[in-house]
């Protein structure tokens, strides 16, 4: 099976779920800052990548099914669509697979790179999305009745993703990155490519915005 059939099948079955329950690649760079002069990085992922580093289509199997679920949820936050979405996710788990024979363990976490490639795919869209005008507006919310309380939640919802949106490219992926995808903040740092102190007033600067943006409705 090609890589593109072998990625179709194992990620369609595990973007379903994702659906149902929330609906360039690079050479990873350490960040700068104290936190670069880390030594050996133990990685969860190092076994998966090294079978995958072998052509073993099992372990690309059990990766998609580890990471893929992330991937999509950090790629629809930040774009906002379920399909642009899916294509973020499954070519970001297409270059792992293409990068697992040459990935040197110990520098970095396989993970903080991936997400790495995703963020700068999204980047990507959002860059054309500015030199492009839309032949058609965008999808709309089903405008089926729901229940009041239902109505309250996708309102709250609406409105944190209308907000989120608003943030400065680099706020809304630090705020993204920590509050959706669960990652730390000296893995947030090499993802984004900065200090952990940078990083640190990256947060701070978006939470206060975020509030403001919020508050003022």
């Amino acid at each position: 099976m090609g890589e593109a059939g072998l990625l179709m099948a194992a990620t369609r079955p595990v973007l379903a779920g994702s659906r149902r329950a929330a609906g360039r690649l690079i050479r990873f760079r350490k960040p700068a800052g104290p936190s670069a002069a880390a030594a050996f990085v133990e990685d969860p992922d190092a076994e998966l990548v090294a079978r995958m580093g072998q052509g073993d289509e099992a372990a690309f199997r059990l990766l998609i099914d580890r990471k893929l679920p992330r991937l999509h949820a950090l790629a629809q936050r930040l774009l906002g669509g379920a399909g642009e979405a899916d294509d973020v996710a499954q070519e970001a788990l297409l270059r792992a697979w293409r990068q697992a024979p040459r990935w040197q363990p110990g520098a970095a976490r396989f993970d903080t790179w991936l997400h790495r490639v995703a963020l700068n795919l999204c980047t990507d869209i959002q860059r054309k999305r500015r030199e492009v005008v839309m032949a058609e507006p965008p999808d709309r919310a089903d405008p089926a009745p729901l229940a009041d309380q239902a109505m309250q939640s996708e309102e709250t919802a609406r409105r944190v993703r209308q907000a989120l949106a608003r943030l400065p490219p680099r706020q809304r992926e630090a705020i993204v990155l920590q509050t959706y995808q669960d990652l730390s903040n000296v893995e947030i740092a090499a993802v984004l490519e900065i200090s952990v102190e940078a990083l640190e007033s990256l947060l701070s600067r978006g939470r206060r915005m975020l509030r403001d943006l919020l508050a003022g409705g």
